[in-house]
């Protein structure tokens, strides 16, 4: 699943630490969301969009 995480953590000038606080992850899980390895949680995806203030689907884009 593609996902623009990065450019919008960037956007906000936080690192992958300061994100992963913010959602209570590791920065190696901002991390592996960002490369597209980890597909996140349902309860996660939502604490993303309430993060950056954006629709879930503006977040992510299911290729299918």
């Amino acid at each position: 699943m593609e996902n623009i995480i990065k450019d919008l953590r960037t956007e906000l000038k936080w690192t992958q630490s300061d994100l992963g606080i913010k959602l209570g992850v590791s920065r190696q899980t901002i991390n592996a969301l960002e490369k597209g390895k980890y597909d996140p949680s349902l309860p996660l995806a939502f604490k993303l969009a309430r993060a950056f203030g954006k629709p879930i689907e503006e977040i992510f884009n299911d290729r299918d």
